[in-house]
């Protein structure tokens, strides 16, 4: 029998699908009706994997069904899938066309399956997002008050900056609850939290946004944060490596952190001067600290105990 791979294309209230190397192709909606049969579509298909694009969360509601029926599934980045299209030649984007680029992509990628956000997470990763978006509009508004031009303008901006600093108190208060009230939340954070330079919203963004922290080797967890070094190499030519993809969120959280563990002391920031000392442009220098950070995150939670200054300074 063929090995079956399964594209599923989801629009606002309906999904596009498509069944390879068969070419079967069908749709439904997304009420509970529909999803129970796109269920009852699918399952008898036995597929070796089943592929959607993450859409900003219309997503959500078909993996949690997919994932309820223990069907094996992989959420991938749009961005992938398209280039992956325009490689195909596929410059048209329909329902129909794309759920057939996705089934392609899934039969060529070799993909894994992963399990499914549970939905503290998904709401922990909402309101962290939503905390970034209200900090952001407070650094405008200060800056705004700072050039105002008259006293009304100036009082007005201070108002605004008010209102999004006790906002942002309000979503903090939210996320801590979430966190508190999970176990396993509570024991990653505290492990995390005794790495140098990560406080409680690094070590909550990890969390929230790399769920498979303490789960997957070095080199998975690297790639799954965008700091993977690439090669550029052509013939005789070497190019520097590079980093690209993956977790912008993370990859944002850690800098920071990174930034704070190279100005202290610890292994850490040994490490980061030994590279500026060899001669590496602290850009560089403070990448390899981030992804030095992040690996052993990863092996603290994998362990599950705590940081050690003789440990850290081996790996």
């Amino acid at each position: 029998m063929d090995t079956i791979y399964v594209g599923i294309d989801v629009a606002k209230d309906s999904v596009e699908v498509h069944v390879r190397p068969t070419g079967e192709t069908f749709r439904h909606a997304t009420d509970a009706a529909g999803l129970r049969e796109l269920v009852r579509r699918v399952k008898p298909l036995s597929p070796r994997i089943i592929v959607m694009e993450a859409t900003g969360g219309l997503e959500a509601i078909v993996a949690a069904a997919l994932d309820q029926a223990s069907l094996p599934l992989a959420i991938v980045n749009a961005r992938q899938v398209r280039k992956f299209a325009e490689g195909l030649g596929f410059l048209a984007k329909t329902d129909k066309i794309d759920a057939a680029v996705i089934a392609r992509f899934a039969e060529v990628a070799e993909l894994t399956p992963r399990p499914v956000p549970k939905p503290e997470q998904v709401e922990l990763r909402a309101l962290l997002a939503r905390r970034q978006q209200l900090v952001e509009m407070k650094v405008a508004e200060t800056q705004r008050e700072a050039h105002a031009a008259n006293k009304l303008l100036r009082r007005s901006h201070a108002a605004m900056r008010r209102s999004l600093e006790a906002e942002i108190v309000r979503v903090e208060r939210a996320i801590g609850q979430i966190v508190d009230g999970s176990p396993l939340f509570r024991a990653k954070e505290d492990l995390l939290r005794g790495i140098p330079g990560i406080g409680p919203i690094v070590a909550r963004t990890l969390i929230a946004e790399l769920p498979e922290l303490g789960t997957v080797n070095r080199h998975e967890i690297a790639a799954l944060a965008g700091l993977a070094p690439y090669s550029r190499d052509s013939g005789k030519f070497r190019g520097r490596r590079w980093i690209r993809g993956g977790r912008p969120r993370a990859r944002t959280v850690l800098y920071l952190a990174a930034m704070v563990a190279a100005r202290g002391l610890g292994p850490l920031a040994s490490f980061y001067r030994r590279l500026v000392d060899a001669g590496k442009v602290k850009s560089v220098a403070l990448i390899a600290t981030m992804r030095r950070m992040l690996v052993i995150a990863n092996a603290i939670l994998r362990a599950g105990q705590p940081w050690k200054e003789e440990a850290a300074a081996s790996r």
